[in-house]
C-alpha cells in the first residue's frame, strides 16, 4: 500500500500525532490547514470536552481531522491498601512544592464508553486509538458512520491482529516514540523495536495502509519511512515546540537543554511504559512496587504533574518526547510543516543521485 489514494484525507505525507498535554485545538486546525493531517488527543478529556474541542476545532479549519482515544476496558478492581501506600510514597513531593496531599487517592474516571459515543457523534475522518482493539461492535459502528479507524501498534503480531479485527490503518510505532508506548500483546519492554526495523516488517505483514511512528522528526525520516513502505509518517515531538502547542516553559527548556540519550522508557507517571525525557522523578521512582498500576498511577500523579508545571519546575512533570527531539525547534505549525516538505524533497533528490 504505496499510494495515498486508499486514504482521500490525506494532503501530504505527514501526520500530526495525537499530543496529550501540549496538544490544542489550535495546533490540530494549524497543521490541517497547512496541508497536514491532524489529530486532536481526547482519551484525557470528558465527553463533553470532546463535544467543545471537536465543535471549536471546526470553526478553525474545514479539512478533515482525526480524534484518537485510549482503548480502556472497565477499572480492574485494586486493593485500596495499595492505591494508598503508592499515593503515600508521593507525599514528599507534594509536600517539596508545597502542596497539600488529597485525602483520599483519587481514581480514575471511568467514561470510555462515553467518550466513543461522543465521538461517533461528532464524526471525524478518522477515529484512532491505542492500548488494544475496540470490541467488534464498535468498530462496525465507526465503519458504518464513514469513519476510518487506526490502531498503534508495535509489533507485528499487534499490526496483524489489528488487520484481523478489520482496522482500516495501522500506525506502526517504532520504539523511538515518545510518550505512550501502544503495546497491547506481550510485554512492553521486549516489544520495543526500532521504526527502521518495525515498519518494513509491518508494510509486509498486513494489507491496509501502515502509518510509521517514533523519532521521524523531519524530511528525511519522512523519505525514509515512505521508502520502508509507509505512506505517511506521524510526527508528534516535532511539534512539541510549535507555537501553537502549550508545551509549559519548563518543558520547552527541557527539550533545548537535553540530549538524544537522555529519553528514558518509564513507568513512573502513569504506571505504563513511556518515553520521555529523564528527570528527579522518573530516576526517583524506578522502582516499579512503588507505583500503582495503570491507570491508577496517572490518577494518582496528576495533581504532583499540574502543580510541578505551573511552577516552572520540570522535576516532576512527564516530559514526553521521542528519541529524535534535539533535531526539534520552535516556530508554527506551518512552518514546521513546510519546512519538512522542503527537506523531504531535498532529501529525496539526493537519493536519487546516489542511486543512479
Amino acid at each position: 500500500m504505496s499510494s495515498t489514494k486508499v486514504l482521500p484525507f490525506l494532503e501530504l505525507p505527514i501526520v500530526l500525532a495525537p499530543i496529550a498535554g501540549p496538544g490544542t485545538v489550535e495546533l490540530t486546525a494549524a497543521a490541517c490547514n497547512a496541508g497536514a493531517f491532524g489529530f486532536l488527543a481526547c482519551a484525557y478529556r470528558t465527553p463533553a470536552q470532546i463535544r467543545d474541542d471537536i465543535a471549536r476545532l471546526r470553526e478553525l479549519t474545514g479539512k478533515p481531522f482525526g480524534v484518537n482515544l485510549f482503548v480502556e476496558p472497565p477499572l480492574p478492581h485494586v486493593d485500596p491498601a495499595v492505591l494508598s501506600q503508592a499515593y503515600e510514597r508521593l507525599r514528599p513531593y507534594h509536600e517539596e512544592l508545597g502542596v497539600e496531599l488529597q485525602a483520599t487517592p483519587p481514581l480514575p474516571p471511568d467514561h470510555y464508553a462515553m467518550q466513543v459515543e461522543a465521538v461517533l457523534e461528532a464524526r471525524p475522518a478518522v477515529f484512532s486509538f491505542i492500548f488494544g482493539v475496540p470490541d467488534a461492535v464498535t468498530l462496525q459502528r465507526f465503519k458504518s458512520a464513514g469513519i476510518y479507524t487506526m490502531g498503534t501498534a508495535t509489533t507485528v503480531d499487534e499490526a496483524t491482529a489489528l488487520a484481523r479485527a478489520d482496522v482500516d490503518i495501522v500506525c506502526a510505532q517504532g520504539s523511538e516514540a515518545g510518550g505512550h508506548r501502544g503495546t497491547f500483546i506481550g510485554d512492553a519492554q521486549s516489544a520495543a523495536i526500532g521504526t527502521l526495523a518495525l515498519v518494513p516488517q509491518v508494510a509486509d505483514a498486513v494489507d491496509v495502509p501502515v502509518i510509521a511512528a517514533g523519532g521521524i522528526i523531519d524530511g528525511r525520516g519522512i523519505v525514509a519511512v515512505l521508502a520502508l513502505g509507509a505512506i505517511a509518517a506521524q510526527c508528534g515531538t516535532a511539534f512539541l515546540r510549535a507555537t501553537e502547542a502549550s508545551t509549559t516553559p519548563a518543558y520547552r527548556t527541557a527539550l533545548t537543554r537535553a540530549r538524544a540519550r537522555d529519553t528514558v522508557l518509564t513507568s513512573a507517571f502513569s504506571g505504563r511504559l513511556a518515553r520521555g525525557i529523564a528527570n528527579r522523578f522518573t530516576t526517583e521512582m524506578a522502582r516499579e512496587d512503588r507505583q500503582a498500576p495503570y491507570p491508577f498511577q496517572n490518577a494518582l500523579t496528576r495533581q504532583l504533574r499540574t502543580s510541578s508545571a505551573s511552577q516552572g519546575k520540570a522535576d516532576f512533570m512527564s516530559l514526553w518526547a521521542g528519541q529524535a527531539f534535539p533535531l526539534g525547534r520552535g516556530a508554527s505549525a506551518a512552518e514546521i510543516i513546510g519546512e519538512m516538505m522542503q527537506q523531504a524533497r531535498a532529501a529525496l533528490d539526493d537519493a536519487t543521485l546516489r542511486l543512479r
